[in-house]
């Protein structure tokens, strides 16, 4: 009797084991946040340098440029133009005001600060601003913002004279900055560029 109780114990003992061992595989709760994986395309440019617009400059292959009616009845908005990125779901916004007694240099560059700041420095983690000089003689100051704003990267150029350019790069969705960070820096090097080949007619 007492062999058979020691036996059946074993065995009790060996399946509670073997049941205790057989569940230490490696479980996972679920998969990590992350986000997709995303494929970009070769960087190349094309030449956009319409009759009648004051500025001509490089963008990408992959953008569209459309003309932003959204200022028709302002005179600065016949040069107002979005370029659209569909791929990211993105927009460049760029705008531009000639220099005149209407629109001072002054209060021009005033404004493109104020776009910066004014509207962001409640939801940035940080705000860097850099003079910005260009092989074609263009100046002006490049913000890299940080944290869910609604744009992480915007600039304005000038010549101080005539010209006053502002650009903001813009996505059709809800700010987050870990989820838009390789896009932004995809297309930083688009901003980039449209910088460098800028020229003022």
């Amino acid at each position: 009797m007492i062999n058979k109780l020691k036996k059946c114990f074993y065995i009790s003992l060996t399946g509670y084991l073997f049941f205790l061992l057989s569940c230490n595989s490696d479980y996972s709760a679920g998969k990590k946040k992350g986000y997709f994986k995303i494929d970009f395309p070769e960087k190349k440019y094309q030449l956009f340098e319409q009759p009648g617009y004051p500025y001509s400059f490089e963008y990408p292959v992959y953008a569209n440029v459309i003309k932003d009616t959204t200022f028709f009845e302002d005179k600065a908005g016949d040069w107002w133009i979005n370029i659209e990125v569909p791929r990211f779901n993105g927009r460049i916004h760029v705008s531009y005001k000639a220099i005149n007694d209407q629109n001072n240099f002054d209060s021009l560059v005033r404004d493109g600060f104020k776009m910066a700041y004014k509207q962001h420095v409640d939801v940035a983690t940080g705000i860097n601003d850099s003079v910005i000089r260009t092989p074609n003689g263009v100046e002006g100051i490049y913000f890299s913002l940080g944290g869910n704003t609604a744009t992480a990267n915007q600039f304005f150029l000038t010549d101080s004279v005539k010209h006053f350019l502002r650009g903001a790069l813009y996505f059709n969705a809800a700010p987050n900055a870990d989820s838009l960070g390789v896009v932004n820096d995809f297309l930083k090097k688009d901003l980039q560029h449209l910088i460098n080949t800028l020229k003022w007619k």
